[in-house]
């Protein structure tokens, strides 16, 4: 993107022209990123708080802040003493560090922070909360997360999009699938969800939610049984498809139907119209492993390309994620080797998805202090109602590093100010195409904001780390990152992308890549144990798990005994003008999603009386929270769906995750916040 400044302040914002994938547009929600620079309500200044943990930090709720400005040095200085007096009584992995994306730079969300945590012997955490199940599926087939370039789409005949809403949270793909169309290409969705892109298909397919390990062994029955297979390239380059060809017998589309909700000649009819129309691809999101057997599912799907050889083909394949090909030096940039100064060996991990388990159980040692940075726990965490338990207890100490008064903030007892991407200089990966690219620093800091690498060179620096990474500049971090053995970095240096801003990574090997098509697993080339997709793995019958792929529905579904109790299958979905909790906070965004709905099907609420406006209460086992019922043909019958939001900013105070659990999926140990059940009532108020 390119921002004008003018006298030190950014004026403007917009795509870049030059960026071969996002051709100078932006997504709505970054289109107005100067509201978010420039907001009246960022945090500014570091404080500390003078009112009970729980009280509410956003003006617009409640005019007296429970805060107290301090300096820079005060805070830290009470960080430092604080860590300090918990790891002498408790140990030092009674510090907790809680993190995921922030502002996605490379630096911001992995470096220094991670030095520090080492160097302390702090808790590590899982960072499993969004991607790691679809993640570790797709790599026990390919052995890496990577697949179709997305200016290859344009050349596809047949696209599927599988739990991805490309027109919602994909939008730089969808020009390349519009020109795809224009040529004659067919969209096809699956999603249980009517979303934006849905509505813009050929063919919706409305799938129950968690069935889509079913529907992709069901279409390779088909396509094993009607002979669409690429025999010479299963023969070549993957392992384990005899027994796949076997497995698959055990999904007929009759019995495919039963779980998924289609009927059997959909089935055949999607199966034959992916192996025939080609070249055909994948868009495969990550709703897909937000189920608890959402490993699985990745996994089934990523066989598909395989099975019908459509790697061969430019516009064939499949995408989930380009990130795997980066290969950046992360343990230059981590330095775990650091965690053997204080303990002599690897510190215990925590995953964060357990956090309200983490923070309420009994452990040894407990969690005495946390340290939350690039994350708003207190609203993306699962099981809310514990996670707000525990982040209220007092002798926890809890720092916060943000942008904005978030639900965490809420219970913090120290409060950082953070730098927008507007005001630091990042390195960029990125897992939706192959450029690296430099984010340069556009204006200074707001108020006293710092980047994640300062505050963390500054917190070594009162605790006393003499180690000489501890004073690397971000220039020289980025070094590090590119000081990497991955071929495909060969020539793409730290001046090369300031003067360039994006360079494609070198897939010809010689330093100066071309604009020839990557077609990653065209001849093999998978980064498996065996050198082959691994259609049948014994990593996986080691772990217990089906060494091909099998169906089991999740524990909370419409196939277990538990939904005679909770009928509703409950989609927690994320808003198409938020990213998850970020931006839902700015003005000028919110108008542009209804808040505080619960999406029925008009079977489900007449069966209940319920119609369309009226306050409902949604429940299960963990807790409940009221909506207001829109019904509408969105959802299908025995699914209902709301979408997430800042619990301070909904209703009542509580968001959608006091409905979901912290249950673990069956691969990757993810979140399964699609694979909750709950009931809904009209709401009688007492």
């Amino acid at each position: 993107m390119l921002i004008t400044v003018e006298n030190g302040r950014a004026t403007k914002i917009q795509g870049d022209p030059a960026h071969p994938v996002t051709r100078g547009f932006l997504c709505a929600k970054v289109a107005k990123y100067l509201d978010r620079v420039y907001s009246p309500d960022r945090v500014l200044y570091p404080m500390k708080r003078v009112a009970p943990k729980g009280s509410v930090s956003d003006k617009n709720v409640q005019p007296t802040q429970p805060w107290q400005r301090i300096s820079w040095d005060e805070a830290l200085e009470t960080i430092a003493a604080k860590f300090r007096s918990v790891a002498a009584e408790f140990g030092s992995e009674s510090i907790l560090p809680y993190s995921y994306g922030g502002t996605l730079g490379k630096l911001g969300y992995g470096s220094m922070d991670r030095r520090f945590f080492h160097r302390l012997g702090a808790s590590q955490l899982a960072r499993t909360i969004c991607a790691e199940a679809g993640a570790t599926g797709i790599k026990s087939v390919y052995g890496v997360n990577m697949g179709t370039e997305p200016e290859q789409f344009a050349k596809s005949k047949y696209i599927i999009a599988w739990a991805a809403n490309i027109h919602g949270n994909n939008i730089h793909l969808w020009p390349f699938i519009e020109e795809a169309r224009r040529n004659g290409a067919k969209l096809v969705v699956i999603d249980p969800y009517r979303t934006r892109t849905a509505a813009c298909a050929d063919w919706h397919i409305p799938i129950n939610p968690g069935t889509d390990v079913a529907l992709a062994l069901g279409m390779m029955h088909v396509i094993f049984n009607e002979n669409l297979h690429d025999q010479d390239y299963l023969e070549r380059y993957t392992l384990g498809f005899q027994e796949l060809r076997k497995k698959v017998q055990d999904y007929p589309p009759e019995k495919v139907s039963q779980w998924t909700g289609m009927s059997a000649d959909d089935v055949v009819k999607l199966a034959r119209e992916y192996a025939t129309m080609r070249p055909s691809i994948i868009r495969l999101n990550y709703g897909v492993q937000r189920s608890q057997n959402g490993g699985m599912a990745t996994r089934a799907i990523a066989m598909l390309p395989c099975v019908i050889g459509s790697w061969k083909e430019i516009g064939g394949g499949l995408q989930l994620s380009t990130s795997g090909a980066y290969g950046l030096n992360n343990t230059a940039l981590e330095r775990p080797d650091l965690m053997d100064k204080s303990l002599g060996r690897e510190a215990r991990t925590i995953n964060m998805v357990e956090l309200g388990k983490a923070l309420n159980e009994v452990n040894n040692p407990p969690v005495k202090a946390l340290f939350v940075y690039n994350s708003n726990p207190a609203a993306v965490c699962p099981n809310h109602n514990e996670v707000i338990r525990g982040l209220l207890r007092p002798d926890l100490f809890t720092v916060v590093h943000d942008q904005f008064f978030t639900d965490t903030v809420d219970y913090a007892d120290i409060v950082l100010p953070a730098t927008t991407f507007f005001e630091h200089k990042e390195l960029q990966s990125a897992y939706g195409h192959y450029y690296l690219q430099m984010s340069n620093q556009a204006i200074d800091p707001m108020g006293e904001c710092r980047p994640n690498i300062e505050v963390f060179r500054g917190l070594a620096e009162k605790m006393g780390f003499e180690e000489d990474c501890f004073h690397d500049t971000a220039d020289q971090m980025m070094d590090q990152a590119l000081q990497s053995p991955n071929p495909w970095l060969k020539g793409l240096s730290r001046e090369r992308l300031e003067e360039e801003g994006q360079v494609r990574l070198n897939f010809g090997g010689n330093g100066h890549p071309g604009s020839e098509p990557f077609l990653p697993y065209a001849t093999g080339g998978f980064r498996t144990p065996s050198g082959k997709a691994e259609l049948y793995s014994e990593a996986l019958k080691a772990q217990g798990l089906d060494p091909v792929a099998e169906f089991v529905p999740p524990d909370e579904s419409r196939h277990t005994a538990t939904a005679k109790r909770f009928p509703l299958e409950l989609l927690a979905r994320k808003a198409d003008n938020f990213l998850n909790s970020t931006f839902t906070n700015l003005p000028v965004l919110q108008p542009l999603e209804a808040q505080g709905l619960l999406e029925m099907h008009t079977e489900d609420a007449a069966r209940r009386g319920i119609r369309d406006g009226d306050r409902v209460r949604a429940f299960n086992r963990r807790g409940e929270i009221q909506l207001k019922a829109k019904v509408n043909g969105s959802v299908s019958p025995g699914v209902v769906a709301a979408k997430l939001n800042w619990a301070k900013l909904t209703p009542g105070g509580r968001n959608i995750n006091v409905l979901t659990s912290e249950k673990l999926s069956d691969m990757g140990n993810s979140a399964t916040f699609y694979s909750v059940l709950v009931e809904v009532e009209l709401f009688r108020p007492v």
